[in-house]
């Protein structure tokens, strides 16, 4: 990985490479599960003013992203999306990583997130980084996987 990464908080003017960075890293996804995933369908817009975001550059290009929501209790991941050509590289992880110290610092003891059941790479890599399953539920005839992780 080359040095030449930065990380920086978004801001309102970021919506149009938010989603379109959102919409390229789920466009994979459509054909598995036969429509469009949530984030691919976001206000972004919207989701700026009431979520954060922070995004991670290699060089000038927006490589990845991780959108997440403060909660009394725990800090909830709503998105995480790495460019297609960049998957693969620890982008992701290094995202998770931040999630973490983003909660450690608001003082929360747990990061909650959910993903589609068919997005097993994405669930078996979010069990690598320790989270575990809560629940599974229906939705839009498929299975939404709720996981969590404590944060010491």
């Amino acid at each position: 990985m080359s040095d030449d990464i930065r990380l920086r908080r978004a801001g309102p003017m970021d919506a149009p490479a938010i989603r379109a960075l959102t919409r390229e890293a789920y466009a994979k996804w459509v054909p598995l599960i036969g429509r469009e995933p949530k984030p691919m369908m976001a206000d972004y817009v919207a989701a700026l003013r009431e979520h954060r975001f922070d995004l991670l550059y290699r060089g000038d290009r927006l490589a990845a992203l991780i959108e997440t929501i403060r909660k009394s209790d725990h800090l909830l991941i709503e998105n995480v999306a790495v460019l297609p050509a960049l998957q693969g590289r620890g982008l992701g992880r290094r995202h998770m990583a931040h999630a973490e110290e983003l909660a450690v610092t608001a003082g929360l003891n747990q990061i909650r997130l959910y993903t589609n059941a068919r997005f097993t790479d994405n669930v078996r890599l979010y069990e690598r980084l320790d989270y575990r399953v809560d629940r599974e539920e229906d939705f839009k005839g498929g299975r939404v996987v709720h996981m969590s992780k404590p944060i010491r």
